[in-house]
């Protein structure tokens, strides 16, 4: 058996079913792989709801339905099976389509799940997306939605675009399909399509330009510099996607000299990105990395519904919701970025960390995690505690690091696994980025784990990270 034969096996059951119940994490992730199967499934003609949640707890399992439907779990399912057979559900009334590490209960589920055979690089989306293709060629249309989850859950950002199936398999499709645009070497670079040259230039930390990121009148003349108009005639500032093939490659080689000039690598510069020129431009819908955010704040902001409503083409209602989720959202963030810097991280041996106690959503302090790196010390993983709102006993932790760190062996999605669970908590993730709930009373033993963890895991690579 094979991944083939999974995927197989998944849409041959899916097409069974009388009814189905889509229980999908709230992500970008997770609801573009929602999005994927529910419209797969109306296709086929069978009744179809889907319940969104955060996570996988005994909280939240009251709300997968206890009715006859096929309940298939979607970005989520394959490390919780023994809470879903805690729910009383058989093997034939449950089928998980997951990336994450399966965890066997006593009950073994049915999964089309691509990382038991290697494939590290792409995202639940994309499994659902083999599955929907799977039931029928003509949901090739959904590719993009593939792509949006996978650059969503970051299974892009490593290695400075999609590889392995999702490149090879999804973006073609995408491509043959004519709604998706891929750009080989562009500049690897957030809000091309809807931010002033200027700010996506100050906002990108990936890499680092001195002179530049973080420094909005640096880029300005920077930009001035080179000669490139930045305004048009009535005022309105040039975002990337709309300057001419000759300016952006003038920008890219000039940020490229400033780099070497600083001693620094250029590997990270360019990247392999994708847009759609069905949408209308200067809109988050424009590419992959833009749309994929206001997917999550739409889950952040508990209306993963409305993002799926998005994924499946409302541009009305839905999207004018979203638009203004999207706006709370990054203002929230950049209050959350402002806290930590100005209260500042602590830091261990091999960690940084800092606890925002309840002064922020729980589901956005990852967020803010990753968008701290480059502001405080880039070379070691940061870690940030939250209150709960549901459950006081309980603390959120959400970690982030860089690709930088990443190759000299760090993998936080093990380190904070095996440190939650030594303190009855739980958590799972990415290398790049993970998170956990654990008890209160225990937050300050589990930072020293985990900073224990990971001096482990920089050792065993020869790296010393103090």
């Amino acid at each position: 058996m094979g991944f083939s034969d999974d995927v197989k096996a998944a849409a041959e059951q899916i097409t069974a079913a009388h009814g189905i119940t889509i229980i999908s994490h709230i992500d970008a992730d997770g609801i573009s792989c929602e999005a994927i199967l529910s419209q797969a499934i109306t296709r086929k003609g069978i009744p179809c709801r889907s319940v969104f949640v955060r996570q996988l707890e005994p909280l939240t399992m009251p709300q997968v339905p206890d009715d006859a439907t096929l309940k298939v779990f979607a970005d989520m399912g394959a490390g919780h099976q023994a809470l879903i057979a805690g729910r009383g559900l058989k093997e034939k009334d449950v089928l998980i389509v997951d990336h994450h590490v399966s965890q066997p209960g006593d009950v073994i589920y049915p999964q089309a799940n691509c990382l038991p055979y290697g494939y590290t690089k792409m995202s639940a989306a994309g499994v659902a997306y083999f599955v929907a293709k799977s039931m029928d060629e003509a949901n090739a249309d959904l590719a993009k939605l593939a792509i949006i989850g996978n650059v969503g859950d970051m299974m892009a950002r490593e290695t400075c675009g999609l590889v392995g199936p999702a490149r090879e398999q999804i973006v073609e499709d995408g491509i043959k399909h004519g709604s998706v645009q891929v750009c080989k070497k562009d500049l690897n670079c957030y809000g091309t399509a809807t931010r002033p040259v200027h700010l996506s230039l100050t906002y990108n930390d990936d890499p680092f330009i001195k002179g530049i990121s973080n420094n909005p009148e640096g880029a300005k003349q920077f930009l001035k510099k080179l000669g490139i108009v930045q305004q048009s005639p009535d005022g309105r500032w040039y975002v990337w996607e709309e300057l001419s093939d000759e300016d952006r490659r003038r920008i890219i080689s000039a940020l490229a000299e400033q780099l070497i000039a600083n001693g620094e690598r250029v590997d990270r510069l360019l990247a392999e990105t994708y847009r759609f020129p069905g949408e209308i431009p200067r809109t988050p819908l424009r590419n992959a990395q833009e749309y994929s955010t206001l997917l999550n704040a739409c889950g952040r902001w508990t209306k993963p519904a409305v993002g799926s409503a998005i994924l499946k083409g409302d541009r009305g209602i839905a999207y004018r919701e979203a638009e203004h989720m999207l706006g709370n959202h990054r203002a929230i963030i950049r209050n959350l970025l402002q806290y930590i810097i100005e209260t500042g991280v602590r830091e261990l041996d091999y960690v940084q960390y800092i606890h925002v106690g309840g002064r922020f959503p729980d589901t956005i302090v990852g967020i803010g995690a990753g968008m701290a790196l480059s502001k405080v010390n880039s070379q070691k993983p940061i870690l940030i505690m939250c209150e709960v709102p549901e459950d006081k006993n309980l603390t959120k932790v959400s970690m982030r690091t860089t690709e930088r760190v990443i190759e000299r062996g760090v993998d936080l999605q093990k380190a904070i696994s095996d440190a939650s669970a030594e303190y009855g908590g739980g958590g799972g993730g990415h290398k790049i980025a993970a998170g956990a709930f654990i008890p209160k009373p225990a937050e300050q033993e589990f930072v020293n784990r985990v900073n224990r963890i990971l001096g482990e895991q920089f050792a065993s690579q020869g790296a010393d990270n103090r």
